[in-house]
Order: structure tokens, then C-alpha cells, then sequence
């Protein structure tokens, strides 16, 4: 059995002067996580939003709320993220010098860990922090700015990531440019988790993003059945499918 393919729309893409609504569509439409993309205008050439706003919004779901953080250094905001609702919390290995402790530190705050890397970053850096992490996030775009287009560049790398969790229960997820044109192809490398924002908030309110959400699962789920013979797909460990939904 396989993991289920989950898209985690990312609210960066939303209105943000109907933010309420916008979670609202989006969860009506279909959207399995709620990606909350996190800059600091340092680590990244952006500012986006902080734990405030993910507090604000944290009552309007039920979903997982997938935490970003683009910043750099990470570890003194942890806590403060995982006051606010955070469910994942996912840091970046180039934010940081000790990532071990990182995700020791999430974990401690009782919150699933993930590991971000950027297109130029090798899967190298995870290699020994694999058992204590629950989600890899492979960058496709240079983070910093949403509505970019797809690195093809990092579908190989999507391979090998898939390849070195092997059986582990951790999640493959890809965040940059996907589109119902491209998710096919990220799915039948290996990833599990599609991160989408400007393919997702097109249209006006929750039936058009419904539509959009579909979209991208239809193909990704149809890349992954061409991909089912090989053995980048890997079957769940017990308990899995309950820990993150």
C-alpha cells in the first residue's frame, strides 16, 4: 500500500485581505494540509507572515497546518510556532548549523519535524538525521518569492531523496511551480505531498480552487501509477496514514 497523495495548498498565494475566507474556500475545496510559507526577509529575499497570523487562522480548520519556515536562525521561534497551531514544522538545512538539534527541538514541542532544501543543496545533508525526521521538503523554485516556475533540475533529486527514506515513514514533499502540467512527473519520481499556490488560488472562491486542487491530484495520482512497478514508491508502516493526514 502506498501513501496517499495529500496537496497542501500554500495560503502565500491567497488574498490576503480575506485571509479568513480564503481558508475557509480552500478547505471546502478539497485541500488535505494548509502550507504557511514563513519569510524573514534575511534567509530569504522576502516577509511574508509570523506566528500571529498563523494563531489567527489556526481556529478557522481542522487541517494540518504545514509550517515553512523560511528563516534563519530558526530555533529561537520554534516554540512560537508551535504555540500557534503549527502541526509539521519544517526548517531548512542551509538556516542552521546544528539540524540534528533543530529536530530535536520539534520534536520535544510535540510537533512533526521536516527538513527543507533549496534547488541547490545536496540530499547528502539528511543523510544522518533521517530517523528524526517525519517530512523531507525538496525546494523546485529558489525560495523567496511564490509563482515561480518549476526546476526540472531537482526531479532526479526527488529520486534519490525517495530512494534513501526506503521504508521509513517519512513524507516526500515538493514545494516550487507545480501545476497539473508538471505534478505527474514529481509524483512517478517519488514525492507524496504537493505543495501548490498560484495553481491552486485561480478563479474566484472555493469551486474553482476545488477544481484546481483536483486537477493536480488527478495527474499527480496518474504519475504514480505509471511509476507503481519501480520501488520508489514504498508501503506504509503501521500507524502512519494516522500520524500525518
Amino acid at each position: 500500500m502506498t501513501r496517499e497523495i495529500l496537496i497542501a495548498p500554500s495560503i502565500l498565494a491567497a488574498d490576503f485581505a480575506r485571509l479568513g475566507e480564503e481558508i475557509a474556500a480552500i478547505d471546502a475545496a478539497g485541500a488535505d494540509w494548509i502550507h504557511c510559507d514563513v519569510m524573514d526577509g534575511h534567509f530569504v529575499p522576502n516577509i511574508s507572515y509570523g506566528a500571529d497570523v498563523i494563531k489567527a487562522i489556526r481556529p478557522l480548520t481542522k487541517k494540518v497546518f504545514d509550517v515553512h519556515l523560511m528563516i534563519a536562525p530558526a530555533d529561537p521561534y520554534l516554540e512560537a510556532f508551535a504555540k500557534a497551531g503549527a502541526d509539521v514544522i519544517t526548517v531548512h538545512a542551509e538556516a542552521g548549523v546544528h539540524l540534528d538539534r533543530s529536530l530535536q527541538a520539534i520534536r520535544a514541542l510535540g510537533k512533526q519535524a521536516g527538513v527543507s532544501l533549496c534547488p541547490a543543496t545536496p540530499e547528502s545533508v539528511i543523510e544522518y538525521v533521517l530517523d528524526r525526521i517525519d517530512l523531507v521538503l525538496v525546494m523546485t523554485v529558489n525560495p523567496g518569492f511564490g509563482g515561480q516556475s518549476f526546476l526540472e533540475s531537482q526531479l532526479e533529486k526527488i529520486r534519490r531523496i525517495r530512494a534513501m527514506i526506503g521504508d521509513r515513514p517519512i513524507r516526500l514533499e515538493v514545494d516550487g511551480g507545480i501545476t497539473r502540467d508538471n505534478a505527474a512527473a514529481v509524483a512517478a519520481a517519488g514525492a507524496d505531498t504537493l505543495v501548490a499556490g498560484s495553481a491552486v488560488f485561480r478563479g474566484n472562491g472555493s469551486a474553482d480552487y476545488a477544481g484546481n486542487i483536483a486537477a493536480i491530484r488527478i495527474a499527480a495520482e496518474a504519475g504514480r501509477v505509471r511509476k507503481l512497478p519501480d520501488s520508489s514508491t514504498q508501503p506504509m508502516r503501521a500507524g502512519e496514514s494516522a500520524r500525518l493526514r
